[in-house]
C-alpha cells in the first residue's frame, strides 16, 4: 500500500469511528430519562457506581468520565447539590476529598441505566452480530492501551 494510500485509510478509519460514535450518542440522547439526568451527569454517576469502594477522589473520577477537571468539579457541585452525591474527608489525608453517590443518586444511577443499556442493545443488535461486537471490543481495547502505553 502506498503511503498516500495508508494515510487515507488511517483519516479515513478514524473519521469513521468518529462519526459512528457521535451518531450513537446522539440517538441515545433521544432517551426520555435522560431529561431527568444528562448524559454527562449519568456518566458520574455510573462511573461511581463502578468504583468497588463506592468512593473515588475527585482526580480519579476525572480519570473515568468524559470532562475537563474544571468541569468535573461544576458537576461534582451541581450533583451534591440535588442529593445525588456526597463527599467525605480521606482517613488518611485530611486533604483529600473522596465523591460517592447517595442512595438516591444509587437509584437514579440503576433507573436510566437499566433504559440506557436497553437502548444500546437495540442500536448494537439491529446493526452488528455477536463476532462483529466482539470484534469491535477487541479493537477498540487495543487502540485505547496503544495510547495508554505510550
Amino acid at each position: 500500500m502506498s503511503a498516500a494510500a495508508h494515510r487515507r485509510l488511517t483519516t479515513d478509519s478514524w473519521e469513521s469511528l468518529l462519526h459512528s460514535q457521535v451518531s450513537m450518542m446522539r440517538e441515545l440522547h433521544k432517551e426520555p430519562l435522560f431529561k431527568e439526568v444528562g448524559s454527562r451527569e449519568y456518566d458520574v454517576l455510573f462511573s461511581l457506581s463502578k468504583c468497588p469502594t463506592g468512593w473515588l477522589r475527585l482526580n480519579e473520577l476525572n480519570d473515568n468520565v468524559l470532562l475537563t477537571q474544571p468541569s468535573i468539579s461544576r458537576m461534582v457541585d451541581r450533583l451534591e447539590d440535588r442529593g445525588l452525591i456526597q463527599r467525605k474527608t480521606v482517613e488518611e489525608d485530611r486533604r483529600g476529598v473522596l465523591v460517592g453517590l447517595t442512595e438516591a443518586g444509587a437509584e437514579l444511577q440503576k433507573k436510566v441505566g437499566r433504559a440506557h443499556v436497553q437502548h444500546i442493545m437495540e442500536i448494537m443488535e439491529n446493526a452488528l452480530t455477536d463476532d462483529e461486537m466482539g470484534t469491535l471490543l477487541a479493537l477498540t481495547g487495543k487502540l485505547r492501551r496503544s495510547i495508554l502505553d505510550r
